[in-house]
């Protein structure tokens, strides 16, 4: 399990790079109760997803400083996604860079298409059910699921 830094560059290629992928962006922090609380099943839907078209990345809005802080989280609740840290203390930078229409409360999390495009988007608690929604016919459209192969 690692933890970058991500600059305001490196977060808004994140968001506007066109990965091939559908990426699930969630930002975060260890002192945000609700980030704690969905934590895990954040990670549930990474481990569901992961074998697909699918990439999950997690960045901690958090102060550079804090980086021992954060990876202790990540390690505590086994985070086998792509982790940042936004690497400035400017937080207007932060939400600029990722989602100008994001007024800043946390935690926030976007699903964007292979192209950069935002598909869904959601400040505050995570709808798990409404993301899956979002998740599955976006995962089809880029290759379809045909299940497991029958056991010869």
């Amino acid at each position: 399990m690692t933890l970058e830094s991500a600059d305001t560059a490196a977060l808004r290629e994140l968001r506007t790079g066109k990965s091939g992928k559908i990426r699930v962006v969630n930002v975060w922090a260890t002192w945000c109760g609700p980030c704690a609380a969905e934590f895990d099943d954040l990670i549930g839907t990474n481990l569901r997803f992961r074998h697909r078209d699918f990439e999950m990345v997690t960045v901690a809005a958090q102060f550079p400083d804090e980086k021992e802080k954060v990876l202790r989280f990540l390690q505590k609740h086994h985070a086998s996604t792509r982790n940042l840290i936004f690497g400035g203390t400017d937080k207007y930078s932060l939400m600029e860079a990722l989602d100008p229409r994001w007024s800043g409360p946390l935690p926030h999390t976007l699903v964007l298409g292979a192209d950069g495009e935002v598909l869904y988007r959601q400040t505050g608690d995570l709808d798990f059910l409404k993301l899956r929604r979002v998740l599955v016919p976006a995962l089809n459209k880029l290759a379809p699921w045909g299940g497991l192969s029958p056991v010869k």
